[in-house]
């Protein structure tokens, strides 16, 4: 077939040393939120062998015991014995935390400043607690109103670590990485899987072949539709034939750098701000969610086929400085109609998207893995009618 495009995202297991940080600031900042709902946390993580670092800015009411909320995550993602060079018992965990900011809280509270209140609406009380552009997305090639490359790619090492907490492959450890390539036509319809390429940690003596045989057995079988593979779909299954040293004894992690795996796996452009660990006064994780709450509403309501938003702010400010979008030539209504519409029915001021999401609520650790996009029961994922 003429104008096939293929198009790759990829995934990663919470064993993945920069997840296992992930995990540890979204906890964090989960415990803040449980006690202190105005908590502000900018809170970053790395680790590497034997060891976790945990630091950043903090305004809460909250104690945190940190290095237990710290080897908690590590105990429940499966870094439990001595040979994985990292694990809960023995690993050292560092803190460096300060406050946040006067300058930018100052930016983030006090907006208004010098304008009469009755020309100020309640709304306005918190600007964006930094300047930035930040990206939704939305298409109908999934019933989760995602692309499908990221869809399957999350779905095979969610499984992966499935398959391994339920005992079903004794032999797996916790590190391991998807990546799925789709076939599409010109009018952007995903046609088949190309090549699929699985990479999963793994103890001593067990043989490439068994491992083989395991992951296509109890991983990608279950998890991509038959419908979907054909018969020259590539596999590659541990490629270098060997990955016994993960996790973070092979290769050191942190927070902030798996952005294009939480989001939309390449299909749409990325403002390049993290999401772990931050509030949501932080527009790079707040207003994102947002944008994905636009756009899938867009989608869900039949307004556009698939749907790219664009919202940028400015610090301390709490109007977008920009709002655009891209279509694809999908829309059903005017493009520049379907604009004001969305600017009419979604308020984009921090202080709203924190409300409408319930944002405050200690959700997080709920988002660090399998993607921030397209799964059920958090608030941006909901739909209403427009």
């Amino acid at each position: 077939m003429n104008n096939i495009k293929l198009f790759t995202s990829e995934s990663v297991c919470e064993g993945h040393p920069d997840k296992v940080c992930n995990a540890i600031a979204d906890a964090i900042l989960d415990e803040a939120l449980t006690g202190d709902k105005d908590s502000r946390v900018a809170c970053e993580v790395a680790c590497t062998t034997g060891m976790v670092l945990v630091m950043g800015e903090f305004n809460t009411k909250r104690y945190i015991d940190i290095p237990a909320t710290a080897r908690r995550v590590i105990k429940e993602i499966g870094y439990n014995r001595p040979e994985y060079g990292f694990d809960y018992n023995t690993v050292a965990v560092l803190t460096y935390i300060n406050q946040q900011s006067e300058d930018i809280a100052m930016g983030v509270d006090k907006v208004g400043a010098g304008v009469p209140d009755r020309l100020l609406d309640e709304l306005d009380n918190i600007g964006a607690g930094d300047q930035g552009m930040m990206f939704g997305y939305a298409t109908n090639e999934t019933k989760e109103f995602m692309p499908l490359p990221i869809i399957l790619a999350h779905a095979l090492t969610k499984q992966l670590t499935a398959v391994r907490k339920e005992g079903k492959i004794k032999y797996l450890r916790p590190d391991g990485k998807s990546q799925v390539t789709i076939a599409y036509d010109e009018k952007n319809k995903p046609l088949y899987v190309d090549t699929v390429v699985i990479s999963a940690q793994h103890d001593e003596g067990v043989t490439q072949d068994q491992i083989k045989k395991d992951i296509h057995a109890f991983v990608i079988d279950k998890v991509i539709d038959k419908k979907l593979l054909t018969k020259d779909t590539k596999y590659f299954i541990n490629p270098t034939g060997r990955f016994v040293k993960g996790g973070p004894h092979g290769d050191s992690g942190l927070t902030g750098r798996k952005i294009i795996v939480d989001t939309y796996g390449g299909s749409c452009p990325h403002g390049g701000g993290a999401f772990s660990g931050k509030d949501a006064t932080k527009v790079d994780r707040s207003a994102a969610y947002f944008g994905r709450f636009v756009c899938k509403n867009i989608v869900a309501n039949g307004l556009a086929d698939r749907i790219q938003l664009q919202v940028a702010y400015a610090i301390g400010q709490p109007q977008p400085v920009s709002i655009s979008i891209e279509t694809f030539n999908t829309e059903r209504i005017d493009k520049a109609k379907l604009l004001e519409k969305i600017k009419a029915s979604f308020d984009f001021r921090p202080k709203s998207i924190i409300s409408q999401l319930g944002l405050t609520d200690p959700i997080y650790s709920k988002t660090t893995n399998y993607g921030h996009f397209g799964k059920d029961g958090l608030p941006w994922e909901r739909i209403i009618k427009l």
